[in-house]
């Protein structure tokens, strides 16, 4: 038998799950529904937050790490980071 709940939730939080959840493939129902059955099974709340870098981010790194293969005739090795430490005057 199913039933109905009713929470409150910021708008655009609910939206951006609901967003998540489709490119997952799977129906926020069932997202809730695991959350649910976990915590009753586990008799604990398990709240993380893995940081993940935005596309942009992503994508700015990469502009990054192309132009120094790009430059690397004109890059600086050290072998030590006292030796980069001197370079940066630090």
């Amino acid at each position: 038998m199913n039933t109905t709940m009713l929470i409150k939730l910021d708008k655009s939080l609910k939206a951006s799950a609901k967003q998540t959840a489709e490119e997952l493939g799977i129906p926020l129902t069932t997202v809730v529904n695991a959350y649910l059955a976990q915590f009753v099974r586990e008799r604990r709340v398990v709240l993380s937050l893995d940081p993940q870098p935005s596309k942009k981010k992503i994508a700015e790194w990469e502009a990054i790490s192309d132009e120094m293969d790009k430059n690397i005739k004109n890059q600086k090795v050290f072998s030590t980071a006292e030796e980069l430490f001197k370079h940066l005057k630090i």
